[in-house]
């Protein structure tokens, strides 16, 4: 009976001890990744190979490839304005269109920048959120400082954790959902590089009445990806403006939530604005109903 103990304690102190060393790894090198992916500025364009891609000029890259349908988009206006003698349909003037021509072909060639200004801004009003944060609790909003604070607010040791008790479903659930998080914010990233390369597309396609729709499509979508970074703001400052009580479990529930809806963050601004899914669990289950 005693070796039957012995055995099941020994098991249970392996199974800790995995989880130990799982939860203590994520602690100290997943979260300054987190910061980094998430909150993003124009500095993800700063690399030689993304710029080469792009185009440094209207003869190389995505930008020739662009420069080249603006042609294309010239010869079939000029096809319809030919064909609407006959078929009496109705066209915009050519003034109309060269004006646009001339004026979006100029936001096509100079998109990267455009699109540096746009994340610059969004970057400025999520560092706003966050410096108010620093200068109201003397912290730093993110997401480093955030596991700093649940390890010590809330009495959740790596060193000493039993995942059969409630600290320890606690700190496995948040380590998990913030493991989620690098993978739905990793993807955000991707997508949003995605949207700068489309970016000379969107304002070409302006340039004609039938295929604007494309511009406000990819619009809404780089718009509610950005966002995100401003909804992660403010949840992380909601989290950081709480007092927490070690003994209290509703505290650390509030940290569960708390880190919930940062994974439906996604989700959200979906359904306030529109945009495409970043969350990974969603892609899984939309391949697995297709297949």
């Amino acid at each position: 009976m005693e070796n039957s103990t012995d055995i099941t304690q020994i098991i249970i102190d392996t199974i800790n001890t995995i989880f130990e060393n799982l939860f203590s790894s994520i602690d100290n090198n997943l979260y300054q990744v987190l910061d980094d992916i998430t909150f993003i500025d124009s500095d993800i364009l700063q690399d030689k190979n993304f710029e080469t891609l792009f185009g440094t000029s209207a003869s190389n890259g995505i930008l020739l490839i662009a420069n080249s349908l603006l042609l294309a988009f010239i010869l079939y206006y000029s096809a319809r304005y030919l064909m609407a003698h006959f078929t009496y349909a109705q066209l915009e003037t050519p003034f109309s269109f060269l004006i646009k021509l001339v004026l979006f072909g100029l936001f096509m060639n100079g998109s990267f920048y455009l699109i540096q200004l746009i994340l610059e801004l969004n970057s400025n009003l999520s560092l706003a959120i966050r410096n108010l944060g620093e200068n109201l609790f003397h912290k730093n909003i993110c997401f480093s400082e955030l596991i700093t604070t649940i390890n010590t607010n809330i009495a959740i040791d790596t060193n000493s954790l039993n995942i059969f008790s409630i600290d320890g479903l606690i700190k496995g659930t948040l380590s998990l959902s913030l493991l989620n998080l690098v993978f739905s914010y990793s993807l955000r990233y991707i997508t949003i590089k995605v949207f700068v390369l489309l970016s000379p597309f969107a304002f070409l396609s302006l340039t004609l009445d039938k295929t604007n729709w494309f511009f406000k499509t990819w619009a809404r979508n780089l718009f509610s990806l950005l966002f995100i970074q401003i909804i992660v703001s403010l949840v992380l400052l909601i989290l950081f403006s709480m007092d927490y009580s070690s003994t209290n479990l509703f505290s650390k529930f509030v940290y569960v939530g708390g880190i919930y809806a940062l994974i439906k963050a996604n989700s959200f601004v979906r359904e306030f604005i529109g945009g495409i899914s970043t969350e990974v669990s969603q892609s899984v289950k939309s391949w697995i109903n297709f297949k």
